[in-house]
């Protein structure tokens, strides 16, 4: 049997910079904070690191800036990829999308465990049934 090559990890895709004009901040629609637009880890800062809430500007590239709704997106819950990477699921608060958006290095680390625990702290399902997942 042939050996498979391992599929080659893409590499993110550069923001065009005809597009836009460089920016040096956002300014939060949660927290109202201003946000630099560099962030370690990820090429497309697109939520603030201190609230985790983000604008729904994406369609279907990270950086492509083409949604038509701009509306608030909540963070919702965090998933984690197969080699350990931290990946936000924002849900759009104007018409309903779900996304998932990469971590950078410096978003509030209690945020993000504050959401992540947050089905343990949920009445509905008793916490043995999800220890036992």
């Amino acid at each position: 049997m042939p050996r498979r090559k391992p599929a080659p990890s893409r590499p993110q895709r550069r923001k065009d910079p005809r597009r836009d004009e460089p920016r040096e901040a956002f300014r939060c629609v949660g927290c109202r904070l201003d946000v630099p637009v560099a962030a370690p880890g990820t090429a497309h800062r697109n939520h603030c690191p201190h609230c985790l809430t983000s604008l729904h500007v994406d369609d279907r590239v990270p950086g492509d800036r083409r949604a038509g709704c701009r509306g608030r997106m909540a963070a919702f819950s965090v998933t984690v990829r197969g080699d350990g990477e931290w990946l936000i699921i924002h849900h759009c608060e104007a018409c309903g999308v779900l996304s998932a958006n990469r971590i950078a290095g410096d978003d509030n680390a209690l945020a993000l465990l504050r959401i992540a625990i947050r089905p343990l702290s949920d009445g509905r399902m008793p916490v043995s049934a999800l220890l036992a997942l």
